[in-house]
């Protein structure tokens, strides 16, 4: 990458949304930095020292100071690294305070939804969070379509903060699409967020950093079948 910097590290699973946004913005931003793979089930010492009030990945460690949360991390890189790469929030303070109010949207709507959707124990919860997902990609499809102005992304021309928060759901949505057979990005319901998709997953600082698919589809299926289970063994 073209932005070396010394003593910058992420902590991380390979597997996490969370880790995939900050990996996607120092992608983006061309930044280097050493990564360091994390076990949760045996965490280190280092992931407990810097982030003790979560123990959670994303972490990002710069000069030895850690900065944690995953959209924290990409405001700090933004500003820590103003002059590597392409901006990831906008310049103008109202621009930027919809890009804020949009990536908010995507983690405390969208991302409970799809979690709800993917991981609950009944049948009837996974569909309520199935309607609420749709229900908020169609949200999603009325600003991309205001916020764009006809660009490829809602950073307009180049992918953005709002772009990459999004983005860093696409690998599972991929994952969760290949095994049940189904469209998330909708292109005829959905025509604008399947083609910011499209956009968004052939860049190739995107490409660079996503996970592999078909080990995420294999993850899944372990997953599901121990939470199956588990409610089998509860019942």
């Amino acid at each position: 990458m073209a932005g070396a910097v010394d003593d910058l590290k992420l902590l991380g699973t390979w597997y996490s949304p969370y880790v995939l946004r900050v990996r996607l913005a120092l992608s983006i931003k061309g930044i280097s930095y050493e990564y360091g793979e994390e076990d949760l089930r045996h965490k280190s010492e280092l992931l407990l020292r810097s982030n003790p009030v979560h123990n959670k990945v994303p972490v990002l460690i710069h000069g030895g100071k850690p900065v944690c949360e995953s959209l924290v991390i990409l405001q700090y890189i933004d500003e820590a690294f103003g002059g590597a790469g392409p901006a990831l929030l906008p310049a103008d303070p109202y621009e930027r305070a919809v890009a804020r109010f949009w990536a908010a949207f995507i983690e405390d709507t969208l991302v409970k939804a799809m979690n709800q959707a993917s991981w609950s124990k009944t049948e009837g919860e996974k569909a309520e969070g199935n309607k609420q997902a749709t229900a908020a990609l169609r949200t999603l499809e009325a600003a991309l379509r205001d916020i764009s102005k006809g660009k490829p992304f809602f950073g307009g021309d180049s992918a953005g903060y709002v772009d990459i928060v999004l983005g860093g759901l696409l690998a599972g949505v991929r994952a969760m699409e290949a095994m049940l057979g189904v469209k998330a990005f909708d292109p005829v319901t959905m025509p604008l967020l399947a083609a910011w998709a499209d956009h968004f997953g052939a860049l190739d600082a995107v490409v660079a950093v996503m996970p592999d698919v078909s080990k995420l589809v294999e993850l899944f299926i372990t997953m599901h079948a121990h939470i199956a289970a588990e409610v089998i063994y509860r019942v």
